[in-house]
Order: structure tokens, then sequence, then C-alpha cells
């Protein structure tokens, strides 16, 4: 019991007799330059991030319903509602037209 309390006593001597206090050296409060060149470039990305998700978010449409039907299920399939009733409408070249259109959605 004795030994631990002289240890006890041995230990709070040499804390107060250093005179620093614990953790606060020459260099304590001082950050390295590479630090702060670090946290400007982390800006700079959040900056960029921040501007390219505006830009994509303006390309969301305002709704995700579906568009209304307008006399779409009158007409026939493969036929075109421009179309005159004598002339048939090739269905392949519309499915290429409908390709296109898509293609070009998701280019943008």
């Amino acid at each position: 019991m004795t030994s631990v309390l002289a240890v006890q006593l041995w230990l709070a001597a040499g804390s107060t007799a250093n005179n620093q206090p614990g953790g606060q050296g020459q260099e304590f409060g001082s950050s390295d330059p590479i630090a702060l060149i670090l946290i400007i470039a982390l800006f700079i990305a959040v900056g960029f991030l921040i501007r390219s998700m505006t830009k994509h978010l303006k390309k969301v449409p305002a709704s995700f319903d579906p568009p209304e039907a307008d006399e779409a299920d009158s007409t026939e399939p493969g036929r075109s509602e421009t179309a005159d009733a004598d002339q048939p409408v090739d269905v392949a070249d519309a499915a290429d037209r409908e390709q296109a259109v898509d293609r070009e959605r998701q280019d943008h």
C-alpha cells in the first residue's frame, strides 16, 4: 500500500515540476500550410459538385406523371395521327424515329 502511495506522490510531483501544460509544446496551435491548401481544395471541389448538381437538377422534369393520352387511344398501332388513311405507314420507320428521339433525350 505504501508503494502505491509513493508512486502516486512521485507522479504528481513530476507533472507539476514540468510547469508546462500537457500537449502544449512549442508548436501548439500552429497548423501546416499544407492543411490550409487541402481545405481550400476541398471547398473548390464542393463548389464544382454543387454547380454540376444544379445543372443536372435543371434537367429533371417538374412531374414524373405519364403524359395524358389525347386521342392517342383512338389511333391504331402503327398508324400516325397525321397520316392519310389511303397511305400505309411503315412501322419500322416509325420505330427508328422513336429510337432517335430517345437517344436525343438521353444525350441531353
